[in-house]
């Protein structure tokens, strides 16, 4: 009991490296020619047995002939002869089919080499099944264990996110407002800064033609005086900036009488700006990105 119990707890040898069979089923000696005598003596039972089996053949085929044609009664004699044969096997007696050792061991040498390769083949499908079964457990382990590496890495992350709520204070976040309010206000200094220097350097290197520089042209190419409706470089680019922030699905400005053409052509042609594929009359900033 004590063995038992010691072969239970130890380890399965389902999933153990050492194959079921160890080593091949050492083969039985080839059989041996059975001798004239013995050969014989079995060719004498075969044929008394297939003579028994002919005088019963021939006994169940005139039983046949005197049955009844109503099946009830049928079904009655069938039962009935059922249980005869049933009590009669009960109480005969097994016997070998003979007494002759040469025989008996050629028959026990051919039941012994069925037996094996039937082991055999049961040996090589439980084979096949453990295989099977250690493949799934190491997939299934495999999967196990990248589970738990991500359920300890959101572990950790909740615990971290938990720490760091706990730690923040109502003082920690008003003096990150603080210093993001800073921050905006700074930036919005340093555009100010930025858009007061751009036009400068747009009122001094970029102005509008003047009365007495127009009025040589005029005298050429008796033009109309239009200075008064022109507008400023600066302004058309604030135009457009405006323009593409507050609709950036329509950024399109008509480029009219006010803007003066040879600002236009610098705009497109530094690519600054550009033209409508479909109206060449308005124009857009250009998405810098």
């Amino acid at each position: 009991m004590d063995s038992d119990q010691a072969d239970l707890s130890g380890p399965s040898p389902l999933f153990s490296s050492t194959p079921l069979l160890s080593s091949s089923p050492p083969l039985l000696p080839s059989e041996a020619p059975l001798s004239e005598a013995a050969e014989a003596e079995l060719l004498d039972g075969c044929e008394e047995q297939f003579t028994n089996l002919e005088r019963i053949q021939n006994a169940i085929l005139s039983c046949e002939a005197d049955f009844s044609a109503d099946p009830q009664e049928q079904s009655l004699n069938r039962l009935k002869a059922t249980e005869a044969e049933l009590a009669q096997w009960l109480q005969m007696e097994p016997r070998v089919l003979s007494t002759n050792p040469e025989i008996l061991l050629n028959a026990g040498k051919d039941e012994m080499q069925k037996l094996v390769s039937e082991l055999e083949m049961i040996a090589a499908c439980c084979e096949a099944k453990r295989n099977n079964l250690a493949e799934t457990l190491q997939r299934e382990q495999t999967w196990l264990k990248k589970r738990q590496e991500v359920l300890t890495a959101a572990t950790n992350h909740v615990e971290r996110l938990r720490i760091e709520r706990e730690t923040l204070s109502e003082h920690s976040i008003t003096s990150v407002l603080l210093d993001i309010k800073k921050k905006i206000k700074k930036m919005k200094s340093y555009y100010d800064q930025l858009t007061e220097v751009l036009a400068d350097i747009l009122a001094n290197h970029f102005p509008l033609p003047t009365a007495d520089a127009s009025a040589g042209k005029r005298k050429k190419n008796a033009l109309p005086d239009q200075n008064d409706n022109l507008i400023s470089l600066n302004k058309i680019l604030e135009l457009l900036m405006n323009r593409t922030l507050q609709s950036p699905h329509d950024p399109y400005v008509a480029a009219d009488e006010r803007f003066w053409p040879p600002y236009v052509e610098m705009l497109l042609r530094y690519s600054i700006a550009v033209r409508h594929p479909e109206n060449s009359g308005l124009i857009r900033l250009e998405s810098f990105c």
